[in-house]
């Protein structure tokens, strides 16, 4: 291969970019970004620089000579419009084209919005957002009891402001950590003063306030939607890469599409999107492998991480829920607001969730696969 473009510079795009250099790549290396700035670090934009306790230069992913060892093409502020899969053609917003032996789609996700609200994805969103909170609002409501709400509110209340956060699931986080530790992320609102309306859902934003589907009106000087992302797949139509929530690869990022693989949010691997900073980071070694070997000859079969700070607590999590018979806590309880536990299925741990006790995780994330401890771990 004598080009190569990676389509995103976000943690994908720029750890694709880098993993290709260090794999031997020594060819053209052309970076597209939508944005017109250089990669950053998604993670703090809900807490430190929300805050205000982070500037945009403390986001960067790549110190200045990094990035320049890379010898890439940056192509920042243009958009992926088409890709011609049969040409390698790439059609850009600007109205050029690139021509490229091989691809890498990292484009991510695009949030979810609601009219009359504020949305949390780029950094212009966090800039928009912290000068909105520090600009005189009292009343804040949050659409969304995910991370990305949850985080906001953490920081809203830091701020000063007046929380009420709307989920309309039952429970908070119940899809991801399960009810039982979903429960325990929602009364962490409840500790630090946010009201909580959960199994209801949003039926506009007025002038007035948020009104909710029951009726009642939650009055609001600022909404925030976080009510989750879709992959950025639109510019893909036509190209005859298959589609299905996100770009649908095997274990290795390989596409449907020779010299075409995926990495980050917006690909869907052996049927799963890991929506996480670690997936995006550790993907892109193995699908650029995988390019530059023009087939799949490495998997990627690390399990799932992340974590979230919230009120001043870190959750950590790694593994699964789907189907799991019971959680087992192996040191501390959720009362503590400090416990590590793991997930059980026919006897075999199949996650491990913590809540400010990172010790405990560390050790347990080894136990992944194999019976539960039935005593604390040592």
């Amino acid at each position: 291969m004598r080009t190569i473009a990676v389509i995103g510079a976000s943690l994908a795009g720029l750890r694709s970019a880098e993993a290709l250099r260090a794999q031997g790549f020594d060819g053209r290396l052309v970076v597209i970004g939508d944005e017109p700035h250089e990669p950053y670090d998604r993670p703090p934009l809900s807490k430190d620089f929300l805050l205000g306790t982070a500037d945009r230069a403390s986001l960067a992913l790549a110190a200045p000579d990094a990035l320049a060892a890379l010898d890439a093409d940056w192509r920042l502020g243009v958009r992926a419009d088409r890709l011609d899969a049969a040409t390698r053609e790439v059609h850009l917003s600007d109205g050029s084209t690139l021509t490229a032996d091989g691809v890498v789609v990292a484009t991510g996700g695009e949030p979810r919005t609601l009219p009359g609200t504020l949305a949390l994805r780029t950094l212009d969103d966090a800039e928009r957002l912290r000068a909105a909170l520090t600009g005189g609002a009292r009343r804040l409501v949050v659409i969304g009891a995910g991370f990305i709400g949850a985080e906001v509110a953490s920081t809203a209340r830091r701020l000063g402001l007046d929380v009420t956060v709307v989920e309309v699931l039952p429970i908070p986080l119940g899809r991801v950590l399960g009810p039982e530790i979903g429960a325990v992320c929602g009364e962490l609102h409840l500790d630090h003063g946010v009201r909580l309306r959960c199994g209801v859902g949003v039926d506009h934003v007025s002038p007035s306030g948020v009104v909710l589907t029951d009726g009642e009106v939650l009055p609001a000087d600022l909404v925030v939607a976080g009510v989750g992302a879709h992959p950025a797949t639109g510019w893909l139509a036509g190209s005859g890469v298959a589609i299905g929530n996100g770009v649908l690869c095997d274990q290795g990022g390989v596409t449907s599409v020779p010299g075409v693989v995926a990495v980050g949010d917006v690909a869907r691997w052996s049927g799963q999107r890991h929506e996480h900073w670690t997936s995006a980071a550790e993907q892109a070694s193995v699908a650029v492998r995988n390019l530059l070997a023009g087939t799949t000859v490495e998997l990627h079969d690390r399990p799932g991480y992340f974590w979230s700070d919230q009120y001043g607590v870190r959750i950590q999590f790694i593994g699964e829920t789907h189907l799991y018979d019971e959680v087992r806590y192996v040191d501390g309880t959720p009362a503590d607001r400090k416990f590590a536990a793991v997930y059980v299925r026919d006897d075999v741990v199949v996650g491990v969730v913590a809540m400010n006790d990172a010790r405990h995780f560390t050790r347990l994330r080894r136990r992944l696969g194999t019976a539960p401890l039935s005593t604390p771990a040592p």
